[in-house]
């Protein structure tokens, strides 16, 4: 039997996200989201409280990028979303990881998480009462410890973790249980 609990933004498994941007001086901000992801093949969709220092430097710089956390960083992937950068100017610094200028948009690379998607603002949008920010992916960086021998990016060396929008739980992506548009074939028939 279920049970009716209302309304609540309640999908599993919600990405960790680490949206960098620069502030008007040229500031490092790291931001902690998960209400964000791809919307097309080249587009992502932030959705974004527009009091963020982020959503600030993003309407000021029009560029930003995207990196999935891991493990190795969740205690400052962690504090990403504590701190903000509003009343933290030092935020970043704080951290103890290091950002680079991206070569392709006015934003930051943190050095330290596997994989970067370097995007320009696309579209701002207030839907609803809600800020949106769409962002066109120009570029996207990974470390070459995440490839597998073919040079695509493995899931399981990302060593990626989600968040759980029931308890506020992080969790750790697990092993490949099955192969897409293959495992249920068999269904067809």
């Amino acid at each position: 039997m279920k049970k009716s609990l209302g309304v609540k933004p309640y999908l599993f498994p919600m990405p960790v996200l680490m949206i960098a941007t620069y502030d008007e001086n040229g500031t490092v901000d790291v931001m902690n989201m998960a209400w964000g992801g791809i919307c097309a093949e080249n587009m992502v969709a932030l959705n974004i409280d527009e009091e963020h220092k982020t959503a600030k430097n993003i309407k000021a710089k029009g560029a930003f990028t995207i990196s999935v956390a891991d493990i190795d960083h969740i205690e400052a992937a962690d504090f990403f979303g504590i701190a903000t950068g509003n009343k933290m100017p030092d935020k970043f610094a704080r951290s103890g990881l290091h950002a680079v200028k991206s070569e392709h948009v006015d934003a930051p690379v943190v050095e330290e998480f596997p994989i970067t998607l370097e995007c320009k603002v696309a579209e701002l949008q207030h839907l609803n009462g809600e800020f949106r920010v769409v962002g066109e992916i120009v570029n996207v960086l990974v470390d070459e410890k995440v490839l597998d021998e073919k040079g695509k990016v493995n899931p399981t060396k990302l060593n990626a973790f989600v968040f759980d929008q029931f308890q506020n739980g992080y969790y750790a992506i697990g092993e490949k249980i099955g192969q897409a548009w293959h495992t249920g074939a068999g269904l067809m028939k």
